[in-house]
């Protein structure tokens, strides 16, 4: 299955948003929800299952200057097997101009057993541009190994290399269970926050969550891991939730 989304906003000129664009195939198809303030709020809805390997499916952004955008999914992106000797493919494509702010804040993408996947997400930001982006994922559904999914993260911004993350769990990627990489942990997560006008912040660990400030822009990377994705959540959440309302 082929699939193509494409997000559009744009400043609506009286301190809001509006969505110039918004257009979606099965399983990607894109639904706004009703809310107040500065931000809109859109929801992935996938109307089939998956993805299963051979799907292909491919989600573009585009936030303009003035523009805040939320975009979540209604549930856990859970990667099958299908056809043999194939991989399922998310690639997500993301551009925000100077004063627009992004919030990307999906659900976990679960591994499940036998399946191969791929999901590759790049984002362009002007200077003066605002990102909240949040990447989850967990390795098979409940008391089984997971399948193989590999996830990259490419960041610019101002033109320049900000975040480049590469992720592999699974039996094609050796020793990714091991203490170099996820401990054993079954769940792992990253949340990047770029946001010029947070002070900047010292590298830190405290338990199985690191903060990581990076050299490329105003940003901090946090990343942890967790025995359950509950958990995983409720790491992340402590770090997203105040920036959020910057944009209420």
């Amino acid at each position: 299955m082929r699939a193509y989304a494409r997000l559009v906003a744009r400043a609506d000129g009286r301190g809001g948003t509006v969505l110039a664009e918004l257009r979606g195939e099965t399983p990607l198809l894109l639904r706004q929800t009703p809310g107040s303030g500065r931000a809109v709020t859109v929801y992935v809805v996938g109307g089939a299952a998956g993805p299963l390997a051979g799907d292909d499916l491919r989600l573009e952004i585009d936030v303009g200057p003035g523009a805040a955008v939320r975009v979540h999914t209604v549930a856990a992106s859970v990667a099958l097997p299908g056809r043999p000797d194939v991989v399922s493919r998310m690639a997500v494509r993301a551009v925000v101009h100077d004063g627009g702010a992004l919030h990307w804040l999906p659900e976990q993408l679960v591994a499940a057993a036998g399946c191969a996947h791929l999901a590759e997400s790049r984002v362009e930001l002007a200077a003066g541009a605002r990102l909240t982006w949040r990447d989850e994922v967990i390795c098979g559904r409940y008391g089984e190994a997971p399948g193989g999914a590999v996830v990259h993260t490419r960041v610019d911004y101002d033109g320049r290399p900000l975040l480049r993350q590469s992720l592999a769990v699974g039996p094609g990627a050796p020793g990714w269970a091991g203490p170099a990489v996820l401990g054993g942990a079954p769940a792992t997560g990253s949340l990047l926050v770029v946001d010029p006008s947070i002070p900047h912040e010292t590298a830190a660990v405290e338990g199985t969550l690191a903060r990581l400030p990076l050299a490329g822009g105003p940003a901090t990377l946090w990343t942890a891991t967790a025995a359950d994705a509950h958990t995983l959540r409720d790491h992340l959440d402590v770090e997203v939730e105040p920036l959020l309302t910057k944009v209420e």
